[in-house]
């Protein structure tokens, strides 16, 4: 079924519908990564965004559900120069257009990715529609377009009662801004006593747990936006138990603190975003999705880790006290594994806490 995808500068891409017939508006963004697309397309921080794959084939492996990354796809919808109707695979459970049916996601096929992309890195992210309306124009779909928010995406993608996963090592309060599976997985792997927290969950709550460690999860949307209940329960914690984060839970720590955040033009998506660690003096590959960064840091951190591409700032330490983050998504899925190390540093402040 023909389709378009009609963006807030009035631009207009041809193409197909497949997965949901049914029109949905988001931010338009694009992620460069080869492979990952179940992954990319059930993480919680693509809340309330249209994804577009720069990798030209999407599909060809089809989707294995031991790779999604939450309950759901999260993503409004998903672009794709060209999706593979033949997938193989050993692991393959289904069909990408399939898996989308069922998850209610609209997806549109054979346009000029690359002309997207090179207009989005000109002139930033952008609103956009996916419509199944022939008579569908700018004029008549600008309402929508200026009505869609995305203000209460951690909410909406934050789990409303708390999870537990047992183990014998760390207790570690993860607090579910939109946290990915893998990143649970991967504290769990370390034989750490887990519990999830809803976003909404008091200081006095958590720290009644009596955790060793609290780690503000990754999540979607703009940090300036979020609920500043959530920002006040952080400073209730601050220096009563070790804190870390990573993505969204990096700038909680750093508005926390008095710093403030900014958006990126096009923001970082992919898997192959190089950070150099300054502790370290060694560069590491990174898996990356955001679109917000810590634009000033405060006074009381270091920036311990900076990203080669623009210097943005990929990783901040308290000079004083056991707190630790980074911007981007250390985790097993990631196609690289440089940053695996970055879990060890976050349980190591356990240890020195002690």
């Amino acid at each position: 079924m023909k389709a378009k995808l009609i963006l807030e500068d009035g631009t207009i891409f041809k193409g197909k519908a497949f997965g949901y017939l049914e029109e949905s508006v988001g931010e338009v963004v694009f992620n460069t990564s080869m492979a990952g697309y179940g992954e990319i397309l059930t993480d919680p921080s693509y809340y309330g965004q249209i994804v577009t794959m720069t990798y030209p084939l999407i599909g060809n492996y089809g989707i294995s559900l031991e790779d999604v990354q939450s309950k759901k796809v999260c993503a409004k919808g998903f672009i794709v120069r060209e999706k593979s109707d033949t997938p193989n695979n050993f692991r393959n459970e289904m069909s990408l257009d399939v898996y989308l049916k069922q998850n209610k996601i609209i997806g549109l096929e054979g346009i000029d990715t690359r002309a997207l992309t090179k207009m989005i890195t000109k002139k930033g992210t952008m609103k956009g529609i996916i419509t199944l309306d022939s008579n569908a124009t700018f004029e008549n779909t600008k309402t929508k377009l200026e009505n869609f928010s995305n203000a209460d995406a951690v909410l909406a993608v934050s789990r409303k009662e708390k999870e537990c996963f047992q183990g014998n090592r760390e207790k570690v309060a993860i607090i579910d801004y939109g946290v990915k599976n893998y990143i649970i997985n991967d504290f769990v792997k370390r034989d750490c006593d887990v519990t999830v927290y809803p976003a909404t969950a008091t200081a006095e709550e958590i720290l009644n747990d009596n955790p060793d460690l609290i780690f503000l999860s990754n999540g979607p949307g703009d940090p300036a936006e979020i609920d500043n209940s959530i920002i006040e329960n952080v400073k209730n914690m601050i220096g009563k138990k070790p804190m870390v984060g990573i993505g969204l839970g990096h700038q909680i720590i750093a508005k926390a603190f008095g710093g403030k955040t900014g958006k990126l033009k096009f923001g970082h998506r992919g898997g192959n975003h190089p950070v150099k660690d300054l502790e370290m003096n060694k560069i590491f590959i990174t898996a990356q999705n955001h679109g917000y960064y810590v634009s000033e840091v405060p006074e009381c951190m270091n920036v311990t880790q900076i990203n080669l591409n623009d210097n943005t700032v990929e990783g901040m330490k308290h000079k004083e006290l056991p707190i630790y983050s980074v911007q981007y998504h250390p985790d097993s899925c990631s196609v690289s594994k440089d940053n695996m190390h970055i879990y060890d540093k976050f349980l190591e402040l356990v240890d020195s806490n002690k």
